[in-house]
């Protein structure tokens, strides 16, 4: 990924704020293969200004708290990944989804950082599968048996979202029905 000075990603906001065209016709103008990118800044730009701008290329590590705990509020509110990290001042939304998506994938082994290089020799058997002691396996079962409660709980959480936007997309369709009938009935 290429990277641009600050003055470049202020150029072109101003250029989007000033009306001097849209994302796709600027990505265009400066040889964007799409508008993705001008919006990423657009966004950083209205949520923090120029500093934001500034940080954007800063490498920034995160600890495991802190993306458990950006994934739950994704999944325990209904904010967009660009909402979250909106509210949690980081500039890349889509580090949220692969977070999320590791998660899912590998578990909290996903984050954490492997050193060197992973090996591609299959490991011997005896590394494999140790002994499983017995206080070890009442302490399997319980943390089964959260994850089944966390996982029950968000598929009712995302229903719930569901829902909500269900009822608020009626509560629109309905709102304009009526205006439309009223509008109607003045003519």
């Amino acid at each position: 990924m290429a990277k641009y000075s600050f003055e470049f990603k202020l150029k072109i906001v101003h250029d989007y704020l000033a009306g001097k065209g849209g994302t796709s016709s600027l990505a265009k103008k400066y040889g964007f293969k799409s508008n993705n990118q001008i919006r990423k800044w657009l966004n950083v730009y209205k949520e923090f200004g120029e500093e934001g701008l500034l940080r954007s290329r800063k490498n920034r590590s995160y600890s495991v708290q802190f993306k458990l705990d950006a994934i739950e509020l994704y999944l325990t509110t209904e904010m967009s990944f660009q909402e979250v990290a909106n509210q949690l001042e980081i500039n890349n939304f889509s580090l949220i989804a692969n977070w999320l998506r590791n998660y899912r994938k590998n578990g909290l082994k996903g984050f954490l950082k492997m050193k060197g290089r992973p090996s591609k020799m299959p490991k011997k058997i005896s590394e494999e599968t140790e002994p499983i002691k017995t206080g070890d396996t009442e302490r399997i079962k319980e943390l089964e048996k959260q994850l089944r409660m966390a996982q029950i709980e968000n598929a009712y959480l995302k229903e719930l979202r569901r829902l909500r936007l269900k009822e608020r997309h009626k509560k629109m369709k309905l709102v304009r029905k009526s205006s439309t009938a009223s509008e109607n009935i003045l003519d």
